[in-house]
């Protein structure tokens, strides 16, 4: 079964990062004209208070100085005393007097020490000239634009007409504005690639942890993206898995239960067959006839231990087969073994080469498991290898102790033949080797098998 599912764009992670990229492509420009509006605008017109944009301008205040001179024609010394009030509360930090028509300065914004009380020719013109591109700047206007009503002056420090700039402080608080757009986009595209590596970690381990059936867990799925849609496809493997895992132990429970059910079926005809062919051997047979009869009688053997082969099998699979590990001298156990197989050995035209040490090797074993390895060993080479004409049993040293080593010189188990069964024996043995925490290893070539036997643990001599 296909599983596929159907994700919206809007919901991919292609989709979001664009949207960041998009934002970023976005505001920058924003970012960057506001950047050159705010250095390039005077701070009157940027929220900033300032009190030096009136006087930046020295054209407009000596225009505007001669304006109020020439609107005072006439006008008596208080009109002129209540305007000069008036022009100071709007220019705070510039200077201001005036002088009558007979020389006496009258009213002065703020005082002066160094002004002259009463004016001559030449105090006016030492005045005007030092004046004159001076500092500080300094305006005189004839009041009512005649010499003899007196005249009016108006001075500005020049440093109160310096061009309008920002003050050191205002340019790091914008560069920090900058640096600090130029951060949340960087953490924007962090964060974002982060919960991608932390999703996919969290996928990684849970693909990686596995529970006692050695099936992962199903993880939750919280969002519609890529990954989500990947952790989807993990959950329904997940469910394929257990579904699957579940088939195959009801499967295995059926497929034991039928070769439980084979065997015990097959076995009561297979005893009547028996029973017939010992019946046969005392009734006058010709040579034929006898030939036949040991035919039946040898598969009728055959067919006995596949069964129990297929008995043993299946109960070591289950796990039901008793075992009962104890010191065991396996030096005993073979010649035993051996012994009662030399009589098949012999028959076959198989010589036994036997070189076993003298003195006990004790293994950690369960006799009967261990007999009946050596009985399934024993039973493959005589219906696979007998052609090699041979069987050596010996004990080899290691650095890490003894193994059992049992050769033959047969064509090898690669080798096809027409007695090949389906090699449950060596199977049986595999699985009780295991269980008895023994290594198993078959070293094979078309010259002959040897199969090591060893402990996982030291041997005990």
């Amino acid at each position: 079964m296909k599983f596929r599912t159907e994700m919206k764009f809007r919901h991919s992670l292609l989709a979001k990062y664009l949207l960041i990229i998009v934002i970023a492509v976005m505001i920058w420009p924003i970012i960057m004209v506001s950047s050159l509006a705010v250095y390039s605008v005077p701070r009157m017109f940027t929220g900033i208070p300032t009190e030096n944009n009136i006087y930046a301008n020295s054209g407009t205040i000596q225009t505007m100085w001669h304006n109020e001179a020439e609107k005072l024609n006439g006008a008596d010394a208080e009109t002129i005393d209540k305007q000069l009030k008036s022009l100071k509360q709007r220019y705070p930090l510039a200077s201001m007097f005036w002088v009558d028509g007979t020389g006496a300065t009258k009213l002065m914004l703020p005082e002066q020490t160094a002004l002259p009380r009463q004016w001559t020719a030449a105090d006016s013109i030492q005045f005007m000239k030092a004046s004159t591109d001076g500092d500080p700047f300094t305006v005189v206007a004839f009041i009512g634009e005649k010499p003899e009503q007196g005249f009016m002056t108006i001075q500005v420090a020049r440093s109160l007409m310096k061009p309008v700039r920002f003050e050191q402080s205002d340019s790091r608080i914008l560069i920090a504005i900058i640096l600090s757009i130029l951060a949340f986009f960087l953490f924007a595209s962090w964060m974002f690639f982060y919960k991608i590596r932390k999703r996919l970690v969290h996928l990684q381990e849970a693909m990686t942890e596995t529970d006692d059936t050695g099936i992962p867990e199903a993880v939750s799925v919280h969002k519609q993206d890529e990954i989500g849609q990947l952790e989807r496809a993990f959950n329904h493997m997940i469910d394929e898995l257990t579904s699957g895992r579940q088939r195959e132990k009801e499967e295995e429970h059926l497929r034991k239960q039928l070769i439980a059910n084979l065997s015990h079926d097959i076995r009561t005809p297979l005893t009547t067959i028996r029973g017939h062919a010992y019946s046969l051997h005392k009734e006058p047979l010709t040579d034929k006839g006898k030939a036949s009869l040991e035919l039946i009688d040898l598969k009728i053997d055959d067919l006995a231990r596949l069964i129990e082969n297929l008995m043993s099998y299946t109960l070591l699979s289950a796990g039901k087969y008793p075992l009962e590990l104890k010191e065991t001298d396996v030096i005993r156990l073979l010649r035993t073994s051996v012994a009662s197989w030399y009589p098949v050995f012999e028959k076959e035209g198989i010589a036994a080469d036997v070189s076993l040490p003298d003195h006990a090797v004790y293994w950690q074993v369960d006799p009967q498991w261990f007999s009946r390895i050596l009985d399934n060993i024993f039973q493959n080479i005589v219906r696979h290898a007998k052609t090699g004409r041979y069987v050596g049993v010996r004990i080899e040293q290691a650095e890490e102790g003894s193994a059992v080593v049992i050769q033959d010189k047969g064509p090898g188990i690669e080798s096809q033949s027409a007695d090949k069964g389906a090699g449950i024996g060596l199977s049986i043995v595999s699985l009780m080797a295991r269980e008895m925490n023994l290594n198993w290893e078959i070293v094979s070539t078309v010259h002959g098998t040897s199969m090591y036997i060893s402990p996982k643990i030291l041997n005990k001599i």
